[in-house]
């Protein structure tokens, strides 16, 4: 009983530091960088829902992002969920082939058009770039994350903003410009 008591523990001080680290990185990074000009509003809203999961297969995280998917169907409040995969998809190239696999199942659950999901991972990488080029910080991440946008709040948002079409671009320009150098060292802190 108590070595149960202490894993749930431990467990639960994992999830707590593991959510810890992805609102730094989105605070100090992403809003820091304004890498996406929507995301302060909903941080500091407390619009955004911070989802640990400790799933140690694929089908363990496919049933965590439906519950995901019906939980945003259910509460109009959360603007946005963010899972956070803290045991599953470390390699890059086994992460691409879970989105692919999460994409099927919006389509599978008639939530295509409704949510979409955007991709986070620690050694993100675009293709045609190289492991180590700046750009590829735009998308990386302390942890493998799912994040779940609802399509009509993206709608607005890109509608609403005078020049949604140049973000890619411009954070393309804004990390280069800091450097791989500088920024492989600022995400160590993360």
């Amino acid at each position: 009983m108590i070595d149960s008591s202490i894993q749930n523990l431990n467990a639960n001080s994992d999830a707590v530091a593991a959510e810890s680290r992805v609102k730094k990185w989105i605070t100090e990074f992403v809003i820091g960088f304004n890498l996406c000009p929507f995301a302060r509003q909903e941080f500091d809203q407390g619009n955004i829902r911070f989802k640990v999961s400790a799933s140690h297969s694929s089908e363990e995280l496919l049933a965590a992002l439906t519950s995901e998917f019906e939980l945003l169907e259910s509460n109009r409040e959360i603007e946005t969920s963010i899972l956070i995969v803290v045991d599953h998809l470390a390699d890059f190239l086994d992460y691409c082939d879970f989105i692919d696999v999460a994409n099927s199942l919006l389509f599978e659950l008639n939530f295509e058009g409704h949510y979409q999901i955007a991709g986070f991972h620690p050694e993100y990488q675009f293709a045609n770039t190289q492991a180590g080029d700046a750009e590829n910080y735009t998308n990386r991440s302390p942890y493998p994350l799912l994040h779940i946008l609802r399509e009509d709040s993206v709608e607005n948002a890109v509608k609403n903003h005078p020049d949604a079409s140049n973000i890619p671009n411009t954070n393309i320009e804004r990390m280069n410009g800091i450097g791989a150098k500088s920024l492989s060292e600022l995400f160590s802190k993360f």
